[in-house]
């Protein structure tokens, strides 16, 4: 049975990231970065000032008056416990390990397109959001698809927009089983087994059952407290969310960024080789070992880019959801909290376990390519959270694997929270608003099949899972690009004018 789902997996898969989906997020985002004359950089001063540097200048962007809705604040934090996640910590491991450095650069350039196409799905989300009949703000890519298209003249777009917004609710919700749950919970209950159980690695359930012989039960104790933990907070909706992500998320990203920092710094003789690594395998057409094919370009931009949307989601149209429920005014105000969010996750985190990494000397360009060559595939320790760990071990000997460890548990809980909001907008969207509580259910228990399955296999579903979402939203942001730029055009124009209502 596991053999026939990874064989029709890989080849969905080998579709949905192929050349051609690829090419779809670089041109999207390469697109919205020329509509707007590349608003990440020559605004760069707007958006950080509207966004980060608000955050402790200005009491109504933390605080929301609006009963229900939450502050802008409290929409960014939601969206970044969404995606700052595993992906910053093993995805970045994982896509260094199998793409090779240069998959870092093809990570850092999908993040500063996907700045901007993030902006237009935020904005669109500002724009074509409404009140339902509790007074919440809804909103979504969903729904800039239904609204946006019904608002063209010709009868063929309005069943077209209607179309395209099933088809994404239905991906979204796989994709929140996916990328938002399964492989959240896995990435957790590895990292506390390997850090602080390794001996009861082979304490399995039912031993020698073909079907529970790999549930361990370390992984199954872990499961059952995420599952009580992420009930506790869901049941309570998107306030209870924001309200816990504003708590968490400042937290364990400032905690994280000091541990890397500190590795980076110990090493920092190395961090010039590092960025030597990531330039120079960045383009290269194929790296030989003995003969064997080692990295490669192609290899490098899969990973790169795959592991960059896993980790920002941006052309996936998913953090709208949250977007949308924020109190702001300005459709481009939000759309600027998207840059700074891609900016933060990718730009910032990211980039820290990759230096953490390749400064460190845990990463071996020759050992891995050698591995790769020999046949036998690399080990535990030279890819995912093992490789992150064993960068940290560096400089905090016995305390980098815990450290690590919990850095993961802290950012997947909180993308399953953040996840769990996404999955049920989609729910209501195909359902209605009666049969919320069915996804709720399934959700949390999903958790325990993803915290004691197979990484290898939940990586891959999650990957195309990202990529049947990204199709219908990528196609839809092009057909309504001409908002984004009107829009962007009217609000710098009324900035200078003083008739903004941020």
């Amino acid at each position: 049975m596991l053999e026939k789902i990874t064989q029709i997996n890989d080849s969905i898969n080998g579709f949905v990231w192929g050349p051609v989906m690829l090419v779809g997020f670089i041109a999207v985002g390469l697109l919205f970065t020329l509509l707007t004359k590349v608003f990440q950089i020559s605004h760069i001063g707007l958006w950080m000032k509207s966004t980060f540097l608000a955050i402790f200048r200005r009491r109504d962007v933390r605080k929301t008056e609006e009963k229900h809705a939450i502050s802008q604040f409290q929409s960014l934090c939601t969206a970044l416990a969404a995606t700052v996640g595993t992906g910053n910590i093993v995805g970045v491991a994982t896509a260094i390990a199998l793409g090779g450095p240069g998959a870092v650069f093809w990570m850092w350039l999908s993040a500063f397109l996907g700045m901007m196409t993030n902006y237009a799905e935020n904005t669109l989300g500002i724009k074509y959001r409404f009140k339902n009949k509790k007074g919440e703000w809804v909103g979504g890519a969903m729904h800039y698809m239904e609204r946006g298209f019904a608002e063209k003249k010709s009868s063929f777009w309005k069943p077209l927009g209607k179309v395209f917004a099933v088809l994404f609710s239905i991906f979204c919700l796989l994709a929140s089983f996916g990328i938002g749950n399964m492989s959240q919970g896995n990435s957790i209950a590895a990292g506390i087994q390997g850090a602080f159980f390794p001996k009861l690695s082979e304490s399995y359930i039912f031993p020698g059952s073909a079907v529970f012989g790999q549930i361990t039960w370390v992984k199954a104790i872990v499961a059952v407290i995420i599952m009580v933990f992420v009930a506790l907070v869901v049941i309570g909706g998107i306030k209870r969310i924001a309200s816990v992500a504003e708590k968490v998320v400042p937290f364990m990203v400032v905690l994280y960024l000091i541990g890397g920092l500190i590795i980076i710094f110990a090493h920092v003789t190395n961090v010039g080789n590092a960025f030597k690594l990531i330039f120079g395998e960045a383009f290269k057409a194929q790296s030989v070992v003995g003969g064997f094919a080692g990295y490669g370009l192609a290899a490098a931009m899969r990973r790169g880019i795959s592991r960059g949307v896993f980790s920002n989601e941006a052309g996936l149209g998913s953090s709208v959801m949250v977007h949308s429920a924020s109190d702001v005014k300005e459709p481009v105000q939000q759309g600027m909290w998207g840059i700074f969010e891609v900016f933060a996750d990718t730009i910032v985190v990211c980039t820290i376990t990759a230096l953490s990494i390749l400064a460190s000397g845990a990463y071996d360009l020759g050992g891995h390519l050698q591995a790769i060559a020999g046949g036998g595939g690399l080990t535990d320790a030279m890819t995912g959270a093992g490789l992150t760990q064993a960068a940290f071990s560096t400089v905090f000997g016995a305390v980098g694997a815990p450290f690590v460890s919990i850095a993961i548990l802290l950012f997947a809980f909180s993308t399953i929270l953040g996840w769990s909001y996404y999955g049920e907008r989609a729910w209501t969207y195909l359902f209605g608003d009666r049969a919320t509580v069915i996804y709720k259910v399934i959700f949390i228990v999903v958790i325990f099949i993803g915290c004691t399955s197979g990484l290898s296999l939940v990586w891959d579903i999650s990957d195309t899972f990202n990529g049947l979402l990204a199709l219908p939203n990528l196609i839809a942001l092009i057909i309504l690009s001409p908002h984004v730029y009107k829009m962007t055009k009217d609000y710098l124009k009324r900035r200078k004018e003083g008739k903004t209502q941020d």
